[in-house]
């Protein structure tokens, strides 16, 4: 431990699992007070040294409550980690209005109401660093059958730049971090999604999604967890408003 988040109190969604427990696990080894959310309760055990929180984060009004109850206890939020999300698969002939729907609700607006909750006390405080999880498949990148989530994470990144622009003299650093084809308990069901839709092998469905990443393997959710860190600290006080790949080189 290197303490480069000492002194700091973060927030991190869907911290039950994959790349959101994984980034609360490093913001704690970095010594950051952490309050750790996820929809899920049951989820967040282990993580003993975080202030543990059922979070829903399609509810404006449990955020709002959120973000009272956190300003009241521990005070402003120096990091803000929007990690919640949904990978919709199909293409638009598989997107129904309600898909559509889900995935902007969970991959969009809830970074609107968290942001909006918490950002008045980090601007009351100085500042602070929010870290937004986009994707590869955005903006950057587009690949078959993501065709609502790329939507959505397109306008993760366009959210992040808004953001980032209002707030930039007053100390806020808004980013995003667009990770690959990441091991993760999500991922394993999408290729079991994937399996029974095509009726092809576990095991070959896992080595197709090997097979698009140029340095032949996935990756780790630590590997996304190390960027949230660095975005996090003080070592990135120049740098907003960019989308940041964590794909092995997927996007090149």
């Amino acid at each position: 431990m290197s303490d480069r988040l000492k002194g700091k109190l973060a927030l991190v969604t869907a911290a039950g699992q994959g790349i959101g427990r994984a980034i609360a696990e490093a913001f704690i080894a970095e010594g950051a007070k952490v309050v750790a959310t996820d929809v899920s309760v049951d989820k967040l055990k282990g993580l003993n040294a975080a202030k543990c929180v059922k979070l829903d984060v399609l509810s404006a009004k449990a955020v709002d409550a959120l973000a009272k109850t956190v300003t009241k206890e521990f005070g402003a939020l120096d990091v803000l980690a929007n990690v919640a999300g949904y990978v919709h698969q199909g293409t638009v002939l598989e997107c129904s209005e309600k898909d559509w729907d889900f995935s902007f609700d969970l991959n969009v607006k809830s970074m609107h109401r968290t942001i909006k909750a918490f950002l008045p006390a980090m601007l009351k405080n100085g500042g602070g660093s929010i870290i937004n999880m986009s994707s590869g498949v955005s903006s950057i990148k587009g690949l078959p059958n993501r065709y609502a989530y790329g939507a959505t994470k397109a306008a993760v990144i366009g959210l992040t730049k808004a953001v980032a622009a209002d707030f930039i003299t007053k100390g806020i650093r808004c980013n995003a971090i667009c990770p690959g084809t990441i091991v993760s308990p999500s991922f394993e069901e999408r290729v079991k999604a994937v399996s029974q839709t095509t009726g092809k092998p576990l095991k070959q469905v896992r080595e197709n999604f090997i097979a698009r990443q140029p340095m032949a393997r996935l990756g780790t959710a630590e590997e996304v967890a190390a960027l949230a860190v660095f975005l996090a600290s003080d070592e990135s006080s120049y740098i907003t408003g960019q989308p940041h790949l964590v794909d092995g080189g997927m996007a090149l």
